[in-house]
């Protein structure tokens, strides 16, 4: 059995942490590159940080504080937020991130998904699909979640996957800050169309969350956010009850 993954992450805006529901009243979080420090420590498997407002401002995301929480921790490493370019990528992997995460770039201009896994290889390309329910089922939403794309959810994910995506991060805005528990249907609806691993995000509020999401959701990987920056739960929490219902993590 292949060991699941639980990672942290750091939603970015003006270089400090920030934390809402649905994306919406961000709440100060936190020093990214001290969270960064301390979830490495207390055994992430890995950290992904996102600059959530990077594509509504047409900004790049912020590479000095890439390079400072890169410095500051030993695991992988993944970098999201207003990426769009090969030229943005490699900056990125220069300053420290092991893996970039392209979403509305992507679902913009699907070539990029392609032009990224052929030149920097398919491991480093995270695909990242916001989804939200609505009448026509799960679609993706771009633009952090402000627009309507008309795609599906399932069909999105598995265009990214034949065009050389290596992972999905698959964050459900319907859930999203809620801790009322990650979206289970639709993370199963993906996980069993792609061959790619697909991580969960997006509603986490309690151990079991994760344990759910891991085993009847099939998810390789779940992400989380204000759950561990509020200190509702610990990775080291998480993990325990992860084993005691027989999930392989690494410890």
């Amino acid at each position: 059995m292949l060991t699941k993954r639980i990672i942290p992450c750091l939603d970015v805006k003006n270089g400090r942490t920030v934390k809402g529901i649905n994306f919406q009243n961000l709440q100060d979080a936190g020093d990214p590159v001290e969270l960064a420090r301390l979830y490495s420590a207390q055994g992430a498997d890995e950290l992904t940080m996102l600059d959530i407002t990077a594509t509504l401002e047409g900004r790049q995301t912020f590479v000095q504080v890439v390079t400072e929480v890169a410095k500051a921790i030993n695991i992988p490493f993944t970098v999201g937020g207003g990426i769009g370019t090969a030229k943005q990528v490699e900056m990125l992997l220069s300053a420290g991130a092991d893996k970039v995460s392209v979403n509305t770039s992507a679902i913009v201009n699907p070539k990029l998904i392609a032009e990224l896994a052929q030149q920097f290889g398919s491991q480093c390309v995270v695909v990242a699909i916001d989804t939200r329910l609505t009448e026509n089922g799960w679609e993706v939403v771009s633009h952090a979640g402000t627009k309507l794309t008309g795609l599906l959810a399932v069909d999105w994910a598995k265009e990214c996957c034949n065009l050389g995506a290596g992972e999905i991060l698959l964050t459900s805005f319907s859930s999203d800050g809620t801790r009322q528990g990650f979206a289970i249907d639709v993370t199963l609806s993906v996980t069993e169309a792609v061959s790619i691993p697909v991580i969960a995000s997006g509603g986490a509020g309690n151990a079991q969350h994760f344990v759910d999401v891991l085993t009847t959701g099939k998810a390789d990987a779940a992400l989380a956010a204000g759950v561990f920056h509020y200190g509702l739960v610990s990775i080291a929490e998480v993990k325990a009850k992860l084993e005691e219902a027989g999930i392989s993590v690494r410890i």
